[in-house]
């Protein structure tokens, strides 16, 4: 996961694409229907959850008497998806007895820890895309009226490479991407496909026993958070984006004790006014707020003044820096613990370190209640 970075555009106005899920269904519709017509197939249309029909184009189609391998290829439309104009694999083969078996070929990540949707040692190819693509490879088999068991295989060439610029690793699926998607649809920038990877990441730490979770808004903030928690297991990390307030509550429901949030002055002071979703066109900074807490370590009413003329809280920070009053950062993440424990309704221990671009820690507070 990265910080979710709302674009410029109205994502009402931008193109949507297709999920990996939705593309391995459609390959292997085709693949299955060349392997029962002999015949090459060129388009492939299939039902989507997201309640209607979509042809995809199919390419590389090769069949033979007893297997079959197409492909298509994804269209993340105007999402930075890393998966975007991956290769969709799908060979079918006949098999001795009845039924459909499903399997992950090469690129396809398999899953070796718990808290996934997906049992340990499987290919990930998640609940939904594995209903979707034996629904389509039924249909096939009854349509031609064939009664032969059959094994389709999906791969993603390259998909390896791919799942490095994921955090599939994490969360313990190894050799490739996660094949995904549950309407069928990917919208671009969507809000709610990154609350699905923070809750599916803290399903991973409670599953591996974690009772702490250290959460950033971001690859900086988390390699800061990693270097001040040697003794926790990565799976403790979860990068938050914006979603202060609904991290929060995922995390004390899954039974977190401990929760830490690290992070700088620009997201961190919004916190600390009481806001839980920390996007920049979400709430502004609270210059009032600032100049008040600085009073309330010290601050100079110029110094107070000064703050209050600032466009930055990082520049808020510099300024109270350069006065040397230390104090004000452990009262900003003071206010933070009470925020978020008030947020959730107490019930666990919230930890806030509020660290500079460089890693420094510039205060540190820890409340219980």
């Amino acid at each position: 996961m990265s910080d979710f970075v709302e674009p410029e555009n109205n994502p009402k106005e931008m193109r949507h694409g297709f999920t990996t899920g939705a593309c391995a269904a459609a390959a292997a519709k085709a693949a299955v229907m060349m392997l029962s017509t002999h015949t090459r197939v060129n388009e492939s249309t299939i039902w989507l959850p997201a309640g209607f029909f979509h042809t995809f184009t199919i390419i590389d189609g090769e069949f033979s008497a007893d297997t079959a391998t197409c492909a298509t290829i994804k269209d993340a439309g105007d999402d930075p998806d890393a998966t975007h104009k991956a290769r969709i694999v799908a060979t079918a083969a006949w098999i001795d007895g009845s039924g459909i078996e499903l399997d992950g070929g090469v690129g396809v990540g398999r899953v070796t820890k718990p808290g996934l949707p997906i049992p340990v040692g499987e290919a990930a190819i998640n609940p939904v895309p594995r209903r979707m693509i034996r629904k389509e490879v039924q249909e096939v088999l009854e349509e031609f009226g064939i009664d032969r068991g059959v094994k389709v295989v999906i791969s993603v060439p390259g998909g390896e490479e791919i799942a490095k610029k994921t955090l599939n690793g994490r969360l313990g699926i190894i050799g490739g991407i996660s094949i995904l998607g549950t309407r069928g649809t990917v919208v671009p920038f969507s809000t709610s496909a990154y609350k699905a990877s923070i809750i599916q990441a803290m399903q991973v730490a409670r599953a591996s026993g974690c009772t702490q979770v250290v959460l950033t808004t971001g690859g900086s903030s988390e390699k800061y958070a990693m270097k001040l928690n040697p003794e926790l297991s990565e799976e403790s990390f979860i990068q938050m984006g914006d979603f202060v307030g609904f991290s929060l509550q995922h995390a004390k429901r899954l039974g977190m004790r401990t929760i830490s949030l690290v992070g700088m002055i620009g997201k961190f002071s919004k916190v600390a006014q009481g806001v839980m979703m920390v996007h920049s066109k979400s709430a502004a900074v609270d210059f009032g707020f600032l100049a008040r807490a600085a009073a309330e370590t010290g601050a100079t009413p110029e110094l107070q003044e000064a703050i209050l003329e600032c466009n930055t809280a990082t520049q808020a920070a510099e300024l109270v820096i350069e006065a040397g009053l230390p104090g004000f950062f452990d009262k900003l993440s003071e206010y933070a613990c009470r925020h978020c424990l008030e947020h959730i309704g107490g019930g666990v221990t919230v930890e806030i370190v509020l660290v500079t671009m460089k890693g420094e820690i510039l205060g540190r507070e820890e409340h219980s209640g």
